[in-house]
Parts: structure tokens; C-alpha cells; sequence
């Protein structure tokens, strides 16, 4: 199997190509020999609507069973029911067949230690421990449960919208439209949903919300019927986008200033932490409206960990993943971050551009990804950092920010793709595009070298 699919935060490829059926197997029988030997053997494993992700979850199921753990199958919900299946079942962690907003040709594996995410030198031990098939033996048993009727009823119960409010919903064909619309349509919403149902090729569109394009059919809805608020969900349901009622995007920083200043309402000094990507006028506002702003590496694993070091009662990347720990459980869930949303305008009465309407206006660009292979990715972001540090202040906790009186700019690797991310700020239009320049013209005799 392709090496380089045991990833950061997760592990992902081609299916067929970079793994076999026999590949996922042992992948199973990889991760239950980790788990088994970190003493846990309790799992749960969900899957997406992937077409392969049926027989993949068979799969790792053998593979973990062959190891003594005891396994749960949830079947197909999305990547946040299974965290909740984790916590509601009282098990020990488990397995995530999904390849999350990826397209459909792909698939892969998130992995949890009780409700943590395995990554980085975690899953290399995984990867070493398949390599030398130094596998456990046992005979784990199997069982099939519902999940998701109890996690509706969860959401539903400890939701409460102050009146009617008129949502529009592109699930991407992924997993969370069939469980997020009835949610939504149970609080009273007036739902208008569009590619709820699952689809494992995804014939509308990628199941990406943070892309303009794949959110334009969504777009297009909330004007054309005068929605109050329209929400994207990728294809696991881990990540939210959302659009205002004028139709604009609404990306993750800007979602974190709405829900820290609830939070914020009720729990004064509450900490937050976001990454590397987002606004500096998101981590201004959290601290004039009296709150601790972290800024931390980018991915999901990296930021929950974090979290919990922090004491954090939120957390948020651009990409739309949100981590409530303030009256939830610390995991990404769009369909709870959607509801959190829905809570805030009906309460306030406010639309979102009211709510942001007192942020200072910035120019930026939404995340640019430039291909560049992963064998070196890392090495180009590295002689980046070394080029800037010597000329501007930086911040290198991950990749490199590089920092301006009057914007910034943002150089890093992507740990999902072989691409780097960039990313821009400034208090104007020209100087955005200074700034642009200047370090993509950087990072293109960087390549050439």
C-alpha cells in the first residue's frame, strides 16, 4: 500500500489504487494491535456513502475483530455521530472509514483513542506496526447498533430556537443531510434542502463548503427565496459553510467572532483557539470583547488536543470545522455548529451581516492551494520560513505567517493534499495584492530552484 496515505490527522488515497480490500484489512488489524496495546479494545466504527466504503468498513471490521477488539457498527452516519457514538456508548474509540470532502474515487480512515484523534507519530506507529505485521491476535466480537436516533434526539433537546427561521441546506451528497434536515425541520425550521440525498459519486458537486463554486447552487437558493441563512455541509458532516442572506460566504473566522461573542455573553475570559489561516480581526475581537485567543496549527487533531490543554470552550478553522466544548463534547460537528448559528439569529432577531456589521472591513483571499508534490512541500514551506525570518516578523508555529503593519501573508503545507495553502489580509485592495505578490513571487524561485 502507498505510504504516504498514513497522513497527519488521518489516513487517505485512492481507493483501489493506493489500497486494496487486503490493504484495509490490515489497516484494521494495524490500528486494532495499537489500540489493543494502548488497552483499549471497546470500538465503534461508522462509515460514509462512499462506493467503497460499504466493503472497506467489512474490512477493517475483520482486521480489528482479528486483534480481540470488540466492535460496534454504526453504519452509515456522518464522522461527528461516530465521535457521539464514542461518548453515548461509553466506548473505547474506533474507526471512521470516510474520506471526508476528498472526491468520490477516494476513501480512507479518521482513528479515535476513547474521543482523541490518533495523528501523527501515532499513525506512523500504526503504519510501522503493518509493515512488520507484529499484529495481536484475538477474537473480537460484532454487533450493529442505532446511533443516530439518539443523537437527533441530543441535538433536539438541548437546542431551543427563539422562532421560525428559513434555512436553505446543501449536504453535498454526503452523509449529513439525512440526519441534519429532519433536526432542523423538528426545531421549527423552514427547511429548503437541496443534494441531501447520499450520493457516493457526487454528481452535483464536490462535497466541499469552503469552495465557491460548489456552494453556488445554495447561493443562488437562499437569494432566489429570500432565506435567512443558507448551510453547506462537506461529505462526512465534520466541516460547515455558510451563507448569508445577501448571499456572501461566510467563512470559519467570521463564524468564530458570532459564537464567541455568545460565549463570551455568559462566560467572560472563556478561551478560544483558531489557526494559522484565520482574520487577525477575529483574534482582535475575541479579545476586546474580554476573551484569551489562541492561534494554533491548522487540523482537526492538532486543534482538539489543544483544546483540551487550554481549557478551551471553542475552537475554529476556515475550513468550517467547529469544536464546541461549551455545552458539548470538543468534537467538529457542522450540524450542532449549524444549530448554534440558527440559535443566535433567532435569539438576537439579527441577520449575519448585521452581527458582523461592526467588524473592521479587511481584504482577503479564501484559501489558494498551489500544487506542489508531497515528497516537497514541506521543504519549500521550510526555505520560505528561513527566507521571511530574516527580512519581516513571522509567526512559524505552522508554516510560515509572515506579518505587515497592514496585513499579512501565509505560506503553509497542506497535510491532506500535495499543495500548499496560502493565504492573505490587508486593509486594502492594493496592498493585498503587494503583499500577494511579494511572497508568491518568493515561493515561485523557491520552486524553480
Amino acid at each position: 500500500m502507498n505510504p504516504e496515505m498514513f497522513r497527519e490527522y488521518d489516513i487517505r488515497g485512492i481507493a483501489g489504487k493506493d489500497m486494496t480490500e487486503n490493504d484495509v484489512m490490515l489497516i484494521g488489524k494495524g490500528v486494532g494491535t495499537f489500540l489493543r496495546n494502548n488497552g483499549r479494545s471497546k470500538l465503534t466504527v461508522g462509515r460514509d456513502c462512499r462506493l467503497t466504503s460499504d466493503i472497506y468498513s467489512e474490512k477493517v471490521i475483520e482486521g480489528l475483530r482479528s486483534t480481540g477488539c470488540d466492535v460496534l457498527d454504526i453504519g452509515v452516519c456522518p464522522t461527528p455521530v461516530f465521535y457521539f457514538s464514542i461518548q453515548h456508548f461509553d466506548r473505547e474509540g474506533g474507526v471512521m472509514v470516510t474520506a471526508s470532502h476528498n472526491p468520490g474515487e477516494y476513501n480512507g480512515f479518521k482513528l479515535c483513542m476513547d474521543l482523541d484523534s490518533i495523528h501523527g507519530e501515532d499513525i506512523q506507529k500504526i503504519f510501522g506496526i503493518i509493515n512488520d505485521k507484529s499484529f495481536v491476535q484475538g477474537k473480537g466480537s460484532l454487533s450493529t447498533t442505532d446511533v443516530v436516533t439518539p443523537y437527533k434526539e441530543f441535538l433536539i433537546n438541548n437546542i431551543t430556537l427563539a422562532g421560525p427561521i428559513k434555512v436553505g441546506v446543501d449536504a453535498g451528497n454526503g452523509t449529513a443531510g439525512v440526519v441534519a434536515v429532519p433536526i432542523l425541520k423538528n426545531l421549527n425550521c423552514q427547511v429548503y434542502d437541496i443534494y441531501c440525498d447520499m450520493n457516493g459519486t457526487f454528481p452535483n458537486h464536490e462535497a466541499d463548503p469552503t469552495v465557491e463554486k460548489n456552494m453556488q447552487d445554495l447561493i443562488a437558493m437562499v437569494k432566489e427565496k429570500g432565506l435567512d441563512v443558507g448551510i453547506g455541509y462537506d461529505g462526512d458532516g465534520d466541516r460547515i459553510g455558510v451563507v448569508d442572506e445577501k448571499g456572501n460566504l461566510v467563512f470559519g473566522d467570521q463564524l468564530m467572532i458570532i459564537f464567541a461573542r455568545e460565549i463570551l455573553s455568559r462566560k467572560p475570559g472563556a478561551t478560544f483557539i483558531s489557526e494559522v489561516k484565520c482574520s487577525k480581526t477575529m483574534y482582535d475581537d475575541i479579545e476586546k470583547h474580554g476573551g484569551r485567543a489562541i492561534m494554533w496549527k491548522t487540523g482537526h487533531s492538532l486543534i482538539k488536543k489543544k483544546m483540551k490543554q487550554e481549557k478551551a470552550e471553542l475552537a475554529g478553522e476556515m475550513s468550517g470545522h467547529m469544536f464546541f466544548a461549551d455545552r458539548y463534547f470538543g468534537f467538529d460537528d457542522a450540524t450542532y455548529a449549524s444549530c448554534r448559528l440558527l440559535e443566535i439569529l433567532t435569539k438576537t432577531g439579527k441577520k449575519i451581516s448585521e452581527l458582523l456589521s461592526d467588524v473592521p472591513k479587511t481584504f482577503s483571499t479564501p484559501e489558494i492551494r498551489v500544487e506542489c508534490p508531497d515528497d516537497k512541500k514541506f521543504a519549500v514551506v521550510k526555505k520560505a520560513t528561513e527566507f521571511f525570518r530574516t527580512r519581516y516578523n513571522i509567526i512559524d508555529i505552522d508554516g510560515v505567517r509572515v506579518l505587515f503593519d497592514d496585513g499579512w501573508g501565509l505560506v503553509r503545507a497542506s497535510n491532506t493534499q500535495p499543495a500548499l495553502v496560502l493565504r492573505f489580509e490587508a486593509t486594502s485592495e492594493d496592498r493585498l495584492s503587494e503583499i500577494r505578490n511579494l511572497i508568491e513571487s518568493v515561493l515561485a524561485d523557491i520552486q524553480k530552484a
